[in-house]
């Protein structure tokens, strides 16, 4: 009966203590919801401002006839002009950009996840770290730096930038590349090793096959990181009003560069205090440039989504 009465004290205190425990739980769960909300909350904010401020402010000025001209022989408060040139021009260096970045980016991750060992892939992952902080104005001074030495110093053309946004673009592809790969298991690795089919012929068909929607979402991601800078195409590609498709001939005009200098024109002119201030038509001219770059990036992230859903590996 002693040993019976025990037990039943011993079940009842641990009943007791759970149900001391479980509201306790409770709270503490709410509190960090609450919390974590609260936190989400706070982030979006500064967001939610940016986009309203720049769609308030550049929706005006968006149209066909906006989205399809060039700036050239514009000049005062002429309102005829538009962006057509600087979205060319963002398209082509990006564009190259890519194509240098991509492959060398991919091929690095490769190394580092499948073949890099010893001090080597150590120093590898060191300059990798080393280049995700490069300011962005150097990568611009190391193009133009470059390309110096081969075209003399008057040297500006849509190549340039393109190299210089691969400076800054080659390491986000490969830590974003890198993970992506980490991520397949090695029991298809394995299996393919067990089959007789030599390693480098696995990477291509099982690994990469299979890691190809993150690789192409880190790709995407990559490109509208650089899509935006304007320091070192201000730098390495100079400006125009004219609209030029050869990236190895000419300077070239970029949305960011064409919202920087468009927003700098009307300010000053508007502190002269000349007479029929044209700052309302630059200005507006920039909005709608920053508002039609930040659609083409989230162009960008949407198809990065898209590929991510089409093409990741159906579990069943």
């Amino acid at each position: 009966m002693s040993a019976d009465t025990s037990t039943m004290d011993s079940t009842e205190r641990t009943r007791a203590l759970l149900t001391t425990a479980e509201p306790r739980r409770r709270r503490v769960d709410r509190a960090m919801t609450v919390l974590i909300w609260g936190a989400f909350a706070l982030a979006m904010v500064p967001l939610v401002s940016l986009l309203w401020t720049v769609l308030f402010n550049g929706a005006g000025r968006i149209s066909l006839e906006f989205l399809s001209y060039s700036m050239r022989g514009i000049f005062g408060g002429d309102p005829s002009g538009g962006i057509y040139h600087a979205v060319t021009g963002t398209l082509i260096i990006t564009g190259w950009a890519a194509l240098v970045s991509v492959p060398i980016g991919i091929l690095v991750a490769i190394y580092l996840v499948e073949y890099g060992r010893g001090a080597l892939a150590r120093s590898v992952t060191f300059f990798v770290d080393v280049m995700t902080g490069i300011p962005s104005i150097v990568a611009g001074l190391f193009a133009v730096s470059l390309f110096t030495i081969f075209f003399g110093p008057g040297a500006r053309f849509g190549f340039m930038g393109a190299v210089a946004l691969s400076v800054l673009m080659i390491p986000v592809v490969v830590r974003s590349c890198e993970e992506m790969l980490k991520l397949v298991p090695n029991e298809l690795r394995e299996a393919s090793y067990a089959l007789g089919v030599p390693k480098w012929l696995t990477i291509v068909r099982v690994v990469l096959r299979t890691s190809v929607a993150g690789l192409t979402t880190g790709v995407l991601l990559a490109v509208a990181r650089v899509i935006g800078e304007t320091a070192p195409l201000l730098v390495a590609v100079g400006v125009t009003d004219s609209i030029n498709f050869d990236a190895f001939d000419g300077r070239m005009m970029t949305l960011p560069v064409f919202i920087y200098r468009q927003y700098a024109q009307g300010l000053a002119t508007c502190r002269e205090g000349q007479e029929g201030c044209v700052a309302d038509i630059a200005l507006q001219n920039a909005w709608g440039a920053a508002l039609t770059l930040i659609a083409i990036v989230m162009i960008l992230n949407i198809a990065g989504r898209l590929v991510n859903r089409w093409f990741a590996p159906k579990l069943r």
